[in-house]
């Protein structure tokens, strides 16, 4: 059920945009508050207003908010070809092949890493939202590689510290277009939002800081193989760097890859692979490291790279 706020414009919201004003005065994200102005609900004076209009101090603004989403559950479902590297008392790693999503969320219909886990019979007993449990890092639906997941609240909460505080060494294996210069290097620049697109990311200004280090281990005519380590882990961080770079993923035509080169390699999605993960137990405190191979469509578009002239 829909909820209707009231609100007066406080001064230091004078001149301010609708959007703008309404993401800080009621928390939500600036595309949302467009998108309800959009929609004719959101009024000034009684007046419906634009997104872009600006606001005077002591208006009155009348907001109709939707309803808040339904809590979201686990789907118990088999995923296909996702393959269990590791399994003990504190936590499990998948290889988790694309077109998987982590867990749950509005707007994604299809196959979880979690409800794969739960088909398969894995207790995860963790704090945090039910359809999350157990989650200390995602991967993109797009990527494949792997992933850990916790099952006890102890290890949820020292690998949730140990990814927040950058113990982890996670490696992942990307074919770029063309050669990235200099050979090795370090990527520093900060990323967000993208301000145009809704769910993709870009090197913004304010953005959140985001440091990526690689080198090239193989370098062809129309694509380098790059060994990619994070430093930290920012929403689609390798795709919005290179991309950044002019040397996107290849197959990512969401940041600006080749379709005519996607398509020669029957490649539908990023080329981009988690490669290895390492940590410190959660239990015993040793360190532990756990690697995966490429899958068939990567290193089919890999040795048609290889292959070309």
């Amino acid at each position: 059920m829909s909820q209707e706020k009231s609100i007066l414009v406080p001064d230091g919201l004078e001149g301010e945009r609708v959007d703008v004003a309404l993401a800080r005065l009621l928390g939500l994200s600036r595309n949302t508050a467009a998108q309800l102005a959009a929609d004719g609900d959101v009024q000034v004076d009684g007046r419906a207003v634009s997104k872009s209009e600006r606001l005077v101090a002591g208006s009155r603004v009348d907001v109709v908010l939707p309803a808040p989403p339904q809590p979201l559950s686990i789907v118990a479902e088999p995923v296909e070809g996702m393959r269990i590297v590791h399994d003990d008392e504190s936590f499990v790693v998948v290889d988790k092949p694309v077109g998987v999503a982590a867990h749950a969320a509005a707007g994604w219909d299809g196959p979880t890493v979690i409800g794969g886990l739960a088909a398969a019979g894995y207790r995860i007993a963790t704090s945090g939202a039910a359809e999350r449990q157990g989650i200390v890092h995602r991967l993109d639906v797009g990527t494949s590689g792997l992933m850990a997941v916790a099952k006890s609240e102890h290890a949820y909460s020292v690998l949730k510290r140990a990814f927040k505080q950058r113990t982890v060494k996670k490696t992942y294996h990307a074919l770029v277009q063309g050669l990235p210069d200099p050979v090795e290097g370090t990527i520093e620049a900060p990323i967000g939002r993208h301000p145009r697109h809704d769910g993709l990311y870009a090197v913004v200004t304010g953005g959140k800081h985001a440091v990526t280090h690689y080198e090239v281990l193989e370098a062809h005519r129309r694509a380098a193989l790059l060994k990619v380590d994070l430093e930290t882990g920012r929403t689609h961080q390798i795709r919005v760097h290179f991309s950044a770079l002019k040397h996107p993923c290849v197959g990512d035509l969401s940041y600006g890859a080749d379709p005519t080169l996607a398509q020669r390699l029957a490649l539908t999605r990023q080329w981009l692979h988690a490669m290895s993960l390492g940590f410190t137990h959660p239990e015993s405190g040793s360190w532990v490291e756990f690697h995966s191979e490429y899958p068939p469509d990567l290193q089919h578009a890999l040795d048609v790279i290889r292959g070309m002239p």
